[in-house]
């Protein structure tokens, strides 16, 4: 073979510059005070999102994403600057956890010789990471201050006056608990038994767990919130001034979906209870020919019959092994079951069926809907599936059939507002809805609070003690509640965490 056609000898020249690197520490960011620091050079900061590390090591994505933030790491060097690239390892959480329960060591155990594996990995590579400041998730001394961020959040809340956070000692409320931006509420969450723990949407594919492949089922559990909706105004307001693409503006406008409108309270025959719903079209209200409820919302056992309760147990069972994704798409044919139960609808005092659908859910708007099938075409879809009335109550300006139309027009068939504009409509109807105590106007979002839970052994302890079914925080100086090196750390299976023994 010919000089020119000699293979790379990487077994040679790799690890004598790693040798070299590594003794000359040459990728090193000095900190002020300390030799070769040099307060002249600009200073550059590129951050990798840290690995999982895995027992399986490294694969193919790891390295490719790092090789372009080493490039451009290695060029700013060479450029003159101060560069601080550091690595570090997201060690905690459940796939630690199930390897752990699978191979029978303790997760610490595991995950510190999985991390040896993944930084001889990465160091075999050559990337030019200061291993002088590695991080790991796992380690007392960084999570003191994941917990540190979660009491300045637990002790804060958000002031409407000022448009600001405040700490929670201004505010003059009788339950600062129901203003703290992280706190404690009962939500439908993808439970999973197996897996002892609960999922986010994502992590739920056709009822499965992602890890495992285990069932998932929605069912209410007891979670800790942060309240970013309290934000969802200022985060409007605030994107004006972003130099960001319009596209994305959009779609962040879009998931925070603000919506105006009106709640509307609906009497139900024979019970004292009301369900309240949210519309951004009250001008239709005359055409409001059913309701439909979350399966899981707290009336549905006040108001069922003694005759649909067996169908509507089956229904909720069925229901709850559907993700949110699955039960909000589209192109799925509409199901749901009859309560038994009737609602009298304010603006004709006319009674109206009360049905649950699994298309509605509870943690969005108040987890009921009004069904105005001539104006909406999910509405529309189900009730022709159910043979319920459709009654059109928008006349379009234009040569084109009511039914189905879902735009403004002329109100028609509705009393109170006939012959307005949908415009003037929505507002004549919702102030008569006011003076009569029937609703209000009202602006919902689509942004929901942050659900994030600890169900699992291994993972940051939250820094609050709980006394007499009560919360309080920890102080700071009491700072890191470190997990007890507990034998038994398998998920409860009951959605207590394993802490809880």
């Amino acid at each position: 073979m010919s000089e020119r056609r000699k293979p790379y000898p990487f077994d040679q020249i790799e690890p004598k510059w790693r040798k070299i690197w590594e003794e000359r520490q040459l990728f090193h960011a000095p900190n002020p005070g300390e030799k070769n620091f040099d307060r002249s050079k600009p200073k550059f900061y590129i951050l990798d999102m840290f690995p999982y590390p895995s027992g399986a090591g490294l694969h193919v994505g790891h390295p490719e994403g790092y090789t372009a933030t080493d490039i451009v790491a290695r060029y700013k060097r060479m450029s003159g600057f101060n560069v601080l690239h550091p690595m570090g390892w997201d060690a905690f959480g459940l796939p630690a956890e199930q390897y752990a329960i699978k191979s029978g060591q303790h997760p610490a155990i595991t995950t510190r010789e999985n991390v040896a594996k993944f930084k001889k990995q990465l160091q075999r590579i050559g990337f030019s990471y200061d291993w002088q400041r590695e991080i790991n998730t796992t380690d007392p001394r960084y999570y003191k201050w994941t917990q540190w961020i979660f009491l300045q959040i637990y002790n804060s809340w958000f002031n409407p006056a000022t448009n600001k956070t405040e700490p929670i000692s201004t505010y003059r409320g009788a339950d600062p608990d129901r203003v703290r931006l992280a706190y404690v509420a009962e939500v439908p969450v993808n439970w999973c038994p197996e897996l002892g723990t609960v999922l986010a949407n994502e992590e739920v594919v056709d009822g499965k767990s992602e890890v495992g492949g285990f069932p998932v089922v929605r069912r209410p559990m007891r979670q800790w919130m942060l309240r970013i909706t309290a934000y969802a105004e200022r985060l409007l307001n605030e994107l004006e001034g972003l130099d960001w693409p319009e596209g994305i503006k959009l779609l962040q406008r879009n998931w925070i979906g603000k919506s105006e409108g009106a709640e509307i309270d609906f009497n139900i025959d024979n019970h004292q209870e009301k369900i309240r719903v949210f519309t951004t079209r009250p001008d239709t209200l005359y055409g409001g020919t059913f309701l439909v409820l979350a399966p899981e919302h707290s009336l549905v056992d006040l108001i069922v019959t003694e005759e649909q309760w067996p169908a509507v147990r089956e229904y909720r069972e069925r229901t709850a092994r559907k993700s949110e994704l699955d039960r909000t798409d589209l192109a799925k044919e509409k199901t749901g079951v009859f309560t038994g139960a009737f609602a009298i609808n304010p603006a004709n005092n006319e009674k109206i069926p009360i049905w649950i659908a699994d298309y509605v859910l509870l943690g969005y708007g108040t987890g009921a809907i009004g069904g105005v099938p001539a104006h909406d075409e999910r509405d529309l879809e189900f009730a022709k599936k159910f043979d319920l009335p459709i009654v059109a109550v928008v006349q379009p300006t234009k040569d084109e059939p009511a039914i189905g139309f879902t735009g403004d027009g002329i109100a028609i068939n509705s009393p109170i507002i006939n012959g307005l504009t949908s415009a003037e409509a929505r507002k004549k109807i919702t102030a008569w809805l006011e003076e009569r105590s029937h609703g209000k106007g009202a602006i919902n979002y689509k942004l929901r609070d942050w659900l994030f839970s600890r169900q699992r052994y291994w993972g940051e302890p939250f820094p609050i003690i709980w006394e007499g079914r009560k919360h309080r925080a920890l102080n700071e100086n009491e700072l890191p509640v470190v997990p007890p090196p507990l034998d038994d750390y398998k998920p409860t299976g009951t959605g207590e965490p394993p802490l809880a023994k």
